[in-house]
This record gives C-alpha cells, sequence and structure tokens, in this order.
C-alpha cells in the first residue's frame, strides 16, 4: 500500500511538473510572437525558413522535439526566441573504410578496404538517438568489416566477394536501423596480399598451368598416335596408296616455298615396296 501511495505522488508530481513546463512555453511563445509582430517585417529574416527537396528540418521547442514529421521542403516559419532547427541531409552519402589488418579464418593476415553508401531514413531518429550519426555508422563500418572478414578463408574473401559484401551490409543494417540509418550497399574494394604469399601464389599457378600444358600436350600425342595407326591400316590395303602419300609430300613441299627436290634412289626402287607393281614400271 504505501508503495502504491509513493508511486501515485511520484506521478502527481509530474503532472504538475509538465502542466508548469507547459505554461512557462506557452508564455514564451506568447512573447516571441508578440516580438515578432512589434519588429515586423524585420522579424521575418528570423521566422521564415526554407529547406531544400533534398534536406528536412527537425526543430526543437525549448528543448522537445515537435510533434508530427520533420519539416521541409520548402518555405515554413519557426518562432526564433523557442524555436531551433537542425537540417538533416536525406541523400545517400559514401565514404571509404581505411584498410583495416584482419587475420581470416586460414590465419592468412591480409588488408581489406571498403566503400559504403548510406542515407538517412528517419531525420527525428537520426538527431535524437545517436550524437553523430555519420561518424557512428563508419566506425561500425570499420568494426563489422573486421567480424566479417574475420569469419571467412583467403580463398571465400578472393572468390566470394558479392556474397561477403551482402553479408556486410545486411549486418550493418540492422545495427544502424535504430539510429535512422539505411545502409545501400556495401562493396569490398581491394584484398591486399602479403608479398611473400603473392609469389608463393605465382609459383603455384605457374606449376599448375605447366601441368595442365603437359597433360593436354601429353593427350594430343596420344590422339595423334592412334590416327597414325588407323592410317597406317588404311595405308596397308593398298600399296599404291603409300606412293601416292609420298608424291603429296613432295607436292605441298613445293608450294610452300621454290626449291628443286632431287632423289637420291630411282623412284623404280618405291615401286618394289608396293608389291603388285611390277619392276622397271614408271610411276610418274
Amino acid at each position: 500500500m504505501c508503495t502504491s501511495v509513493v508511486g501515485q505522488i511520484g506521478d502527481d508530481e509530474n503532472i504538475e511538473t509538465s502542466a508548469s513546463s507547459k505554461l512557462c512555453a506557452g508564455v514564451l511563445v506568447v512573447f516571441s510572437v508578440i516580438l515578432i509582430i512589434l519588429f515586423f517585417p524585420f522579424s521575418l529574416l528570423y521566422v521564415v525558413k526554407v529547406i531544400p527537396e533534398y534536406q528536412r528540418a527537425v526543430i526543437f521547442r525549448l528543448g522537445r522535439v515537435e510533434e508530427g514529421d520533420a519539416k521541409g521542403p520548402g518555405m515554413f516559419f519557426i518562432v526564433p526566441c523557442t524555436d531551433s532547427l537542425i537540417a538533416v541531409d536525406l541523400r545517400t552519402v559514401s565514404f571509404d573504410v581505411p584498410p583495416q589488418e584482419i587475420l581470416s579464418k586460414d590465419s592468412v593476415a591480409v588488408q581489406v578496404d571498403a566503400v559504403v553508401y548510406y542515407r538517412i531514413f528517419d531525420p527525428k531518429v537520426s538527431v535524437t538517438n545517436v550524437k553523430d550519426s555519420a561518424r557512428a555508422t563508419r566506425l561500425l563500418a570499420q568494426t563489422s568489416l573486421r567480424n566479417v572478414l574475420g569469419s571467412h578463408t583467403l580463398a571465400e574473401m578472393l572468390s566470394e566477394r558479392d556474397s561477403i559484401s551482402y553479408q556486410m551490409q545486411q549486418a550493418l543494417d540492422v545495427a544502424t536501423d535504430p539510429w535512422g540509418v539505411k545502409v545501400e550497399r556495401v562493396e569490398i574494394k581491394d584484398v591486399r596480399l602479403p608479398a611473400n604469399l603473392q609469389r608463393a601464389m605465382a609459383a603455384e599457378a605457374e606449376a599448375t598451368r605447366e601441368a595442365k600444358a603437359k597433360v593436354i600436350s601429353a593427350q594430343g600425342e596420344l590422339n595423334a598416335s592412334r590416327a597414325l595407326k588407323e592410317a597406317a591400316a588404311v595405308i596397308a590395303t593398298s600399296p599404291t596408296a603409300l606412293q601416292l602419300r609420298y608424291l603429296q609430300t613432295l607436292s605441298i613441299i613445293a608450294a610452300e616455298r621454290s626449291s628443286s627436290i632431287f632423289f637420291p634412289i630411282p623412284i623404280d626402287i618405291l615401286s618394289g615396296m608396293g608389291g603388285n607393281a611390277e619392276p622397271g614400271t614408271d610411276l610418274i
């Protein structure tokens, strides 16, 4: 019972304080309006405010945020003595995340930098819930970059940049939502490797390419040998085919360059290799 009595007394005190503050605020507003009227039209310089299309104005009246949406864009009026405003830019802002020393999941030290794009979607929340939303977003981006990339291996960093960027964007968006900030995009710009690791990876890649080249060359020789075996089988069925192939080879050689071809042995000897041709028969 005592607790309920104390709570009721506290509520009554809060109601009295709120009523007195509203009364003081009303008196100050009336006094400010009187001053505006007395110094008209010079007071218009302080009463009329213009906000561009890409900004919104958060108005504080005697330290309290005015109810409703933020003002703007365009022209509106304030009470100079009691109102103060903060202009909030709604355009998309980009910033570079400084290079971060990160130890990957497979214990490789790398330097990674990124770029972040964000915008403010709730001007009131961005002013009242955080002191400097831009600076807070930058610091959070650095921490998130280290945390997200630290859970991936070096191979994943190099081959899965899109998925890692999306994962980082989601983490930042969730963390900055209470600040009225929307993280639209995160891109990993560069992953810098140590010099000794770059040399080792280059040597590994070169060895892999050489091994593939040897395999391809061996496969080509195997296919060529099979083709030659089949060609030899076809030529064996016709003894004259070997002589025709010999003459065709000579024709190809003569077509490539102007030269004279001398036969060190009589062409009739080649006819004896056919078996069916009679000795002394002229093949040309």
